[in-house]
Protein backbone atom coordinates (compact mmCIF):
# COMPACT_ATOMS: atom_id res chain seq x y z
CA UNK A 1 0.00 0.00 0.00
CA UNK A 2 1.34 3.47 -0.53
CA UNK A 3 2.01 6.00 2.28
CA UNK A 4 -1.13 7.98 3.14
CA UNK A 5 1.35 10.93 2.85
CA UNK A 6 1.75 10.02 -0.58
CA UNK A 7 -2.23 9.41 -1.57
CA UNK A 8 -3.54 12.82 -0.10
CA UNK A 9 -0.54 14.35 -1.91
CA UNK A 10 -1.39 12.83 -5.13
CA UNK A 11 -5.02 13.63 -4.33
CA UNK A 12 -4.52 17.41 -3.89
CA UNK A 13 -2.83 17.21 -7.38
CA UNK A 14 -5.88 16.33 -9.15
CA UNK A 15 -9.23 17.30 -7.40
CA UNK A 16 -9.54 20.59 -7.54
CA UNK A 17 -13.20 20.87 -7.86
CA UNK A 18 -13.72 23.57 -5.20
CA UNK A 19 -11.18 26.09 -6.97
CA UNK A 20 -10.66 26.25 -10.81
CA UNK A 21 -8.32 28.95 -10.18
CA UNK A 22 -5.72 27.10 -7.90
CA UNK A 23 -6.10 24.15 -11.13
CA UNK A 24 -4.99 27.14 -13.12
CA UNK A 25 -1.95 28.30 -11.59
CA UNK A 26 -0.80 24.58 -11.17
CA UNK A 27 -1.07 23.95 -15.15
CA UNK A 28 0.86 27.48 -15.68
CA UNK A 29 3.67 26.44 -12.75
CA UNK A 30 3.81 22.98 -15.25
CA UNK A 31 3.71 24.86 -18.83
CA UNK A 32 6.35 27.35 -17.19
CA UNK A 33 8.80 24.87 -15.74
CA UNK A 34 8.06 22.63 -19.27
CA UNK A 35 9.11 25.60 -21.57
CA UNK A 36 12.28 26.63 -19.66
CA UNK A 37 13.63 22.67 -19.76
CA UNK A 38 12.62 22.66 -23.38
CA UNK A 39 14.14 26.23 -23.95
CA UNK A 40 17.43 25.24 -22.16
CA UNK A 41 17.68 21.68 -23.49
CA UNK A 42 17.38 23.71 -27.50
CA UNK A 43 19.45 26.21 -26.99
CA UNK A 44 22.20 24.22 -25.66
CA UNK A 45 22.17 21.51 -28.14
CA UNK A 46 22.34 24.54 -30.55
CA UNK A 47 24.95 25.63 -28.85
CA UNK A 48 26.99 22.25 -29.21
CA UNK A 49 26.01 22.24 -32.55
CA UNK A 50 28.18 25.44 -33.42
CA UNK A 51 31.07 23.97 -30.71
CA UNK A 52 31.32 20.42 -32.99
CA UNK A 53 30.63 22.52 -36.52
CA UNK A 54 33.29 24.96 -35.89
CA UNK A 55 35.98 22.33 -34.68
CA UNK A 56 35.45 20.10 -37.79
CA UNK A 57 36.08 23.26 -39.75
CA UNK A 58 39.29 24.50 -37.94
CA UNK A 59 40.60 20.66 -37.85
CA UNK A 60 39.59 20.83 -41.91
CA UNK A 61 42.82 23.05 -41.67
CA UNK A 62 44.70 22.94 -38.61
CA UNK A 63 46.76 19.90 -37.74
CA UNK A 64 46.41 18.25 -34.70
CA UNK A 65 49.47 18.89 -33.44
CA UNK A 66 52.60 20.86 -35.19
CA UNK A 67 56.41 20.31 -34.20
CA UNK A 68 58.61 23.26 -35.80
CA UNK A 69 62.49 24.16 -34.84
CA UNK A 70 62.88 26.36 -32.39
CA UNK A 71 63.13 29.64 -34.47
CA UNK A 72 64.95 27.66 -37.65
CA UNK A 73 63.80 24.94 -40.89
CA UNK A 74 64.11 21.79 -40.45
CA UNK A 75 66.90 20.62 -41.91
CA UNK A 76 66.93 16.77 -40.97
CA UNK A 77 63.01 16.16 -40.55
CA UNK A 78 62.83 11.99 -42.06
CA UNK A 79 63.92 10.96 -38.75
CA UNK A 80 61.82 12.78 -36.52
CA UNK A 81 59.22 12.20 -39.00
CA UNK A 82 59.42 8.66 -39.01
CA UNK A 83 60.09 8.94 -35.37
CA UNK A 84 56.49 11.27 -34.48
CA UNK A 85 55.04 8.33 -36.43
CA UNK A 86 55.52 5.89 -34.07
CA UNK A 87 54.03 7.22 -30.90
CA UNK A 88 50.77 6.23 -29.29
CA UNK A 89 48.01 7.94 -30.74
CA UNK A 90 49.78 9.20 -34.06
CA UNK A 91 47.81 8.27 -37.11
CA UNK A 92 49.92 10.10 -39.52
CA UNK A 93 52.32 12.48 -40.75
CA UNK A 94 53.05 15.26 -43.34
CA UNK A 95 55.74 18.09 -43.96
CA UNK A 96 54.93 21.42 -44.63
CA UNK A 97 56.29 24.67 -45.42
CA UNK A 98 54.66 27.96 -44.37
CA UNK A 99 55.68 31.45 -44.98
CA UNK A 100 53.87 35.01 -46.34
CA UNK A 101 53.40 36.14 -49.16
CA UNK A 102 51.75 38.57 -51.47
CA UNK A 103 49.20 37.28 -54.89
CA UNK A 104 49.14 39.61 -57.87
CA UNK A 105 47.01 39.50 -60.63
CA UNK A 106 46.46 42.25 -62.81
CA UNK A 107 45.74 45.56 -61.29
CA UNK A 108 44.22 42.99 -57.99
CA UNK A 109 46.66 42.19 -54.95
CA UNK A 110 46.35 40.72 -51.37
CA UNK A 111 48.29 39.20 -48.99
CA UNK A 112 47.90 35.15 -47.88
CA UNK A 113 49.61 32.72 -45.72
CA UNK A 114 51.46 30.08 -48.17
CA UNK A 115 51.57 26.59 -47.02
CA UNK A 116 53.36 24.48 -49.00
CA UNK A 117 52.57 20.74 -48.77
CA UNK A 118 52.96 16.72 -49.84
CA UNK A 119 49.13 16.55 -51.61
CA UNK A 120 49.90 12.74 -51.33
CA UNK A 121 50.46 13.25 -47.26
CA UNK A 122 48.30 15.89 -46.55
CA UNK A 123 45.37 14.18 -46.94
CA UNK A 124 45.75 12.20 -44.54
CA UNK A 125 46.23 14.81 -41.89
CA UNK A 126 43.56 17.35 -42.88
CA UNK A 127 40.22 17.04 -45.37
CA UNK A 128 41.33 20.09 -47.29
CA UNK A 129 40.82 17.55 -50.40
CA UNK A 130 36.93 17.14 -49.49
CA UNK A 131 36.56 21.04 -49.41
CA UNK A 132 38.29 21.68 -53.09
CA UNK A 133 35.16 23.31 -55.35
CA UNK A 134 37.36 23.54 -58.27
CA UNK A 135 40.34 21.77 -59.63
CA UNK A 136 42.04 19.19 -58.01
CA UNK A 137 44.46 19.26 -55.17
CA UNK A 138 46.63 16.53 -56.58
CA UNK A 139 47.83 18.57 -59.51
CA UNK A 140 50.73 20.29 -57.23
CA UNK A 141 53.19 18.69 -58.57
CA UNK A 142 56.61 19.74 -57.66
CA UNK A 143 57.94 21.70 -60.31
CA UNK A 144 54.87 22.81 -62.34
CA UNK A 145 54.12 25.52 -59.83
CA UNK A 146 50.73 24.62 -59.11
CA UNK A 147 48.70 26.59 -56.49
CA UNK A 148 45.48 26.30 -54.87
CA UNK A 149 43.73 29.39 -53.67
CA UNK A 150 40.60 29.97 -50.53
CA UNK A 151 37.97 31.01 -52.52
CA UNK A 152 38.04 34.53 -51.04
CA UNK A 153 40.82 35.02 -52.20
CA UNK A 154 40.28 33.64 -56.15
CA UNK A 155 36.90 35.91 -55.66
CA UNK A 156 39.36 39.03 -54.66
CA UNK A 157 41.77 38.22 -57.48
CA UNK A 158 39.41 37.49 -60.11
CA UNK A 159 40.72 33.89 -61.09
CA UNK A 160 39.67 30.81 -61.62
CA UNK A 161 41.32 26.99 -62.64
CA UNK A 162 43.59 28.01 -65.19
CA UNK A 163 44.46 31.24 -64.58
CA UNK A 164 47.88 32.95 -63.42
CA UNK A 165 48.69 34.87 -60.47
CA UNK A 166 52.61 36.04 -59.20
CA UNK A 167 53.28 35.51 -56.19
CA UNK A 168 55.51 38.09 -54.91
CA UNK A 169 57.90 36.72 -51.60
CA UNK A 170 59.40 38.83 -48.68
CA UNK A 171 62.68 37.18 -49.14
CA UNK A 172 64.32 39.34 -51.58
CA UNK A 173 67.48 38.72 -53.99
CA UNK A 174 70.19 40.37 -54.38
CA UNK A 175 70.75 42.33 -57.93
CA UNK A 176 72.70 44.75 -59.07
CA UNK A 177 69.64 46.79 -58.69
CA UNK A 178 70.08 45.89 -55.36
CA UNK A 179 67.13 43.71 -53.27
CA UNK A 180 64.22 42.79 -55.53
CA UNK A 181 61.29 40.88 -54.32
CA UNK A 182 61.47 37.12 -55.13
CA UNK A 183 58.54 36.66 -57.78
CA UNK A 184 57.29 33.18 -59.55
CA UNK A 185 53.68 32.83 -61.77
CA UNK A 186 51.99 29.85 -60.24
CA UNK A 187 49.05 28.84 -62.55
CA UNK A 188 45.44 27.83 -60.58
CA UNK A 189 45.09 24.27 -60.37
CA UNK A 190 42.01 24.22 -57.69
CA UNK A 191 39.97 26.39 -55.52
CA UNK A 192 39.05 25.48 -51.97
CA UNK A 193 36.31 26.35 -49.57
CA UNK A 194 36.20 26.03 -45.88
CA UNK A 195 33.15 28.04 -45.26
CA UNK A 196 35.39 30.26 -42.80
CA UNK A 197 36.78 33.36 -43.98
CA UNK A 198 39.68 33.39 -42.20
CA UNK A 199 40.61 30.44 -43.78
CA UNK A 200 39.08 31.03 -47.38
CA UNK A 201 40.74 34.69 -47.68
CA UNK A 202 43.82 33.63 -46.44
CA UNK A 203 45.58 30.64 -47.41
CA UNK A 204 47.37 29.72 -50.48
CA UNK A 205 48.67 25.98 -50.69
CA UNK A 206 51.46 25.34 -53.37
CA UNK A 207 53.98 21.70 -53.18
CA UNK A 208 56.42 21.77 -50.68
CA UNK A 209 59.05 21.37 -52.77
CA UNK A 210 58.49 24.54 -54.92
CA UNK A 211 58.07 26.46 -51.64
CA UNK A 212 60.93 25.16 -50.09
CA UNK A 213 63.11 26.27 -53.20
CA UNK A 214 61.01 29.50 -53.57
CA UNK A 215 62.06 30.57 -49.73
CA UNK A 216 65.83 29.14 -50.13
CA UNK A 217 64.95 26.62 -47.38
CA UNK A 218 66.88 23.39 -49.45
CA UNK A 219 65.82 20.38 -48.11
CA UNK A 220 64.48 21.76 -44.83
CA UNK A 221 60.73 22.69 -44.07
CA UNK A 222 58.98 24.56 -41.66
CA UNK A 223 57.68 21.58 -39.70
CA UNK A 224 55.63 18.48 -39.37
CA UNK A 225 51.40 18.22 -39.19
CA UNK A 226 50.30 15.33 -37.15
CA UNK A 227 46.73 13.37 -36.86
CA UNK A 228 46.00 12.50 -34.07
CA UNK A 229 43.38 9.57 -33.66
CA UNK A 230 41.62 12.18 -30.56
CA UNK A 231 42.25 15.43 -31.38
CA UNK A 232 41.08 15.74 -27.63
CA UNK A 233 43.71 14.21 -26.53
CA UNK A 234 46.32 16.99 -28.51
CA UNK A 235 47.23 19.09 -25.55
CA UNK A 236 48.67 15.91 -23.20
CA UNK A 237 50.46 14.29 -26.24
CA UNK A 238 52.02 17.29 -27.04
CA UNK A 239 53.20 17.92 -23.43
CA UNK A 240 54.69 14.27 -23.40
CA UNK A 241 56.35 15.29 -27.02
CA UNK A 242 57.72 18.51 -25.90
CA UNK A 243 59.80 16.83 -23.10
CA UNK A 244 61.13 13.88 -25.13
CA UNK A 245 62.20 16.30 -27.94
CA UNK A 246 63.74 18.94 -25.64
CA UNK A 247 64.33 22.73 -26.26
CA UNK A 248 65.15 22.09 -30.11
CA UNK A 249 62.22 21.92 -30.99
CA UNK A 250 58.37 23.53 -30.44
CA UNK A 251 55.07 21.30 -30.80
CA UNK A 252 51.77 22.91 -30.18
CA UNK A 253 48.28 21.59 -30.39
CA UNK A 254 45.31 22.72 -32.30
CA UNK A 255 43.96 24.19 -29.13
CA UNK A 256 46.60 26.77 -28.43
CA UNK A 257 45.49 28.65 -31.81
CA UNK A 258 41.99 28.82 -31.14
CA UNK A 259 42.32 28.45 -27.25
CA UNK A 260 40.49 31.94 -27.01
CA UNK A 261 37.57 31.34 -29.28
CA UNK A 262 36.02 27.90 -27.74
CA UNK A 263 36.63 29.59 -23.83
CA UNK A 264 34.82 31.89 -25.37
CA UNK A 265 32.08 29.47 -26.98
CA UNK A 266 31.79 27.79 -23.43
CA UNK A 267 31.56 30.95 -21.15
CA UNK A 268 28.88 31.69 -23.73
CA UNK A 269 27.20 28.44 -22.98
CA UNK A 270 27.40 28.37 -18.92
CA UNK A 271 25.61 32.35 -19.23
CA UNK A 272 23.14 31.17 -21.80
CA UNK A 273 22.31 27.77 -19.29
CA UNK A 274 22.70 30.38 -15.84
CA UNK A 275 20.37 33.08 -17.73
CA UNK A 276 17.56 29.91 -19.05
CA UNK A 277 17.58 28.74 -15.91
CA UNK A 278 15.77 31.55 -14.73
CA UNK A 279 12.45 30.57 -16.79
CA UNK A 280 12.47 27.73 -14.55
CA UNK A 281 13.52 29.48 -11.32
CA UNK A 282 10.14 31.53 -12.04
CA UNK A 283 8.05 29.02 -13.07
CA UNK A 284 9.40 27.52 -9.81
CA UNK A 285 7.52 30.84 -7.49
CA UNK A 286 4.52 30.05 -9.35
CA UNK A 287 4.37 26.55 -7.63
CA UNK A 288 5.03 28.99 -4.12
CA UNK A 289 1.83 30.35 -4.86
CA UNK A 290 0.09 27.72 -6.01
CA UNK A 291 0.56 25.88 -2.80
CA UNK A 292 0.51 28.55 -0.67
CA UNK A 293 -3.59 29.01 -1.81
CA UNK A 294 -3.76 25.10 -1.49
CA UNK A 295 -3.00 25.03 1.99
CA UNK A 296 -5.09 28.13 2.66
CA UNK A 297 -7.99 26.20 0.80
CA UNK A 298 -7.51 23.24 2.64
CA UNK A 299 -7.10 24.96 6.34
CA UNK A 300 -9.89 22.10 7.70
CA UNK A 301 -8.84 19.27 6.03
CA UNK A 302 -5.16 19.93 7.78
CA UNK A 303 -7.33 20.50 10.94
CA UNK A 304 -9.04 17.47 10.65
CA UNK A 305 -5.75 15.61 9.82
CA UNK A 306 -3.98 16.70 12.71
CA UNK A 307 -6.68 15.79 15.19
CA UNK A 308 -6.79 12.25 13.46
CA UNK A 309 -3.20 11.92 14.55
CA UNK A 310 -1.27 13.05 11.50
CA UNK A 311 1.89 14.56 12.59
CA UNK A 312 3.93 17.85 11.43
CA UNK A 313 5.78 15.77 9.15
CA UNK A 314 3.39 13.68 7.55
CA UNK A 315 1.62 17.27 6.68
CA UNK A 316 3.95 18.72 5.17
CA UNK A 317 5.47 15.34 3.15
CA UNK A 318 1.52 15.97 1.52
CA UNK A 319 2.11 19.17 0.10
CA UNK A 320 5.86 18.70 -0.82
CA UNK A 321 4.18 15.15 -2.94
CA UNK A 322 1.83 18.08 -4.21
CA UNK A 323 4.69 20.65 -5.43
CA UNK A 324 7.08 17.82 -6.44
CA UNK A 325 4.22 16.66 -8.78
CA UNK A 326 3.85 19.53 -10.56
CA UNK A 327 7.90 19.70 -10.56
CA UNK A 328 8.23 15.98 -12.29
CA UNK A 329 5.66 16.20 -14.50
CA UNK A 330 6.58 20.00 -15.95
CA UNK A 331 9.98 18.57 -16.16
CA UNK A 332 9.50 15.44 -18.34
CA UNK A 333 7.32 17.42 -20.87
CA UNK A 334 10.24 19.56 -21.47
CA UNK A 335 13.03 16.98 -21.49
CA UNK A 336 10.26 15.30 -24.02
CA UNK A 337 9.48 18.21 -26.10
CA UNK A 338 12.96 19.62 -25.77
CA UNK A 339 14.38 16.62 -27.40
CA UNK A 340 12.08 16.43 -29.85
CA UNK A 341 12.60 19.84 -30.82
CA UNK A 342 17.04 19.52 -30.50
CA UNK A 343 16.55 16.17 -32.82
CA UNK A 344 14.86 18.15 -35.42
CA UNK A 345 16.00 21.39 -35.61
CA UNK A 346 17.96 20.71 -38.60
CA UNK A 347 14.48 19.94 -40.35
CA UNK A 348 12.01 22.25 -38.17
CA UNK A 349 14.59 26.01 -39.08
CA UNK A 350 14.27 25.46 -43.02
CA UNK A 351 10.29 25.08 -42.77
CA UNK A 352 10.09 27.75 -40.55
CA UNK A 353 12.28 30.12 -43.07
CA UNK A 354 10.47 29.11 -45.94
CA UNK A 355 7.16 29.69 -44.48
CA UNK A 356 8.63 33.47 -43.06
CA UNK A 357 10.29 33.69 -46.78
CA UNK A 358 13.63 34.95 -44.81
CA UNK A 359 17.15 33.28 -43.65
CA UNK A 360 18.18 33.61 -40.47
CA UNK A 361 22.22 32.85 -40.95
CA UNK A 362 22.72 34.48 -44.69
CA UNK A 363 25.86 32.88 -46.09
CA UNK A 364 26.67 36.47 -46.93
CA UNK A 365 27.18 37.02 -43.61
CA UNK A 366 27.66 34.08 -41.16
CA UNK A 367 30.19 31.34 -42.31
CA UNK A 368 27.61 28.75 -40.76
CA UNK A 369 24.61 28.95 -43.03
CA UNK A 370 22.58 25.90 -40.98
CA UNK A 371 20.90 26.15 -38.18
CA UNK A 372 23.02 23.01 -36.30
CA UNK A 373 22.31 20.77 -33.37
CA UNK A 374 23.70 18.07 -31.73
CA UNK A 375 22.02 16.65 -28.22
CA UNK A 376 24.18 15.74 -25.60
CA UNK A 377 22.47 13.70 -23.09
CA UNK A 378 24.34 14.80 -20.21
CA UNK A 379 23.23 18.50 -20.83
CA UNK A 380 19.53 16.95 -20.41
CA UNK A 381 20.09 15.12 -17.10
CA UNK A 382 21.76 18.25 -15.69
CA UNK A 383 19.08 20.36 -16.63
CA UNK A 384 15.97 18.00 -15.16
CA UNK A 385 18.02 17.63 -12.19
CA UNK A 386 17.85 21.42 -11.84
CA UNK A 387 14.61 21.55 -12.55
CA UNK A 388 13.67 19.09 -10.24
CA UNK A 389 15.98 20.46 -7.57
CA UNK A 390 13.94 23.95 -7.62
CA UNK A 391 11.29 22.95 -8.20
CA UNK A 392 11.54 20.72 -4.52
CA UNK A 393 12.65 23.81 -2.63
CA UNK A 394 9.73 26.04 -3.70
CA UNK A 395 7.85 23.80 -1.67
CA UNK A 396 9.67 23.53 1.15
CA UNK A 397 8.17 27.01 2.82
CA UNK A 398 4.41 26.47 1.33
CA UNK A 399 4.60 22.79 3.27
CA UNK A 400 6.31 24.23 6.38
CA UNK A 401 3.55 26.89 6.51
CA UNK A 402 0.50 23.99 6.56
CA UNK A 403 2.56 22.15 9.16
CA UNK A 404 2.35 25.03 11.17
CA UNK A 405 -1.64 25.06 11.11
CA UNK A 406 -3.38 25.29 14.33
CA UNK A 407 -5.85 22.33 14.28
CA UNK A 408 -7.91 24.58 17.01
CA UNK A 409 -8.07 27.93 14.95
CA UNK A 410 -8.62 25.78 11.46
CA UNK A 411 -11.99 23.97 12.87
CA UNK A 412 -13.45 27.32 15.10
CA UNK A 413 -15.51 28.39 12.32
CA UNK A 414 -16.20 25.32 11.05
Amino acid sequence: MRPYELWIGLRYTRAKRRNHFISFISLIAMMGIGLGVAALITVLSVMNGFDQELRGRILGVVSDLVIEGNGQPLQDWQPLMQHVAKAPGVQAVAPYVQAQAMLNSGEYVTGAIIRGIDPAQEVRVANLAENIVAGRLADLQPGSFGIVLGSAIAQNLGVGVGDKVTLVSPQGQVSPLGVTPRLRRFTVVGIFSMGMYEYDSGLALINVQDAANLYRLGAGVSGLRLKLADAFQARGLAERMQQELGPDYMVQDWTMGHANFFRALKIEKTVMFVILSLIIAVAAFNIVSTLVMVVTDKQSDIAILRTLGASPLSITAIFMVQGAMIGIVGTLLGVLGGVLLALNVPTLVPMIEQLLGMHFLSADVYFISELPSKLDMNDVWRIAGASLVMSWIATIYPALRAARTDPVEALRYE
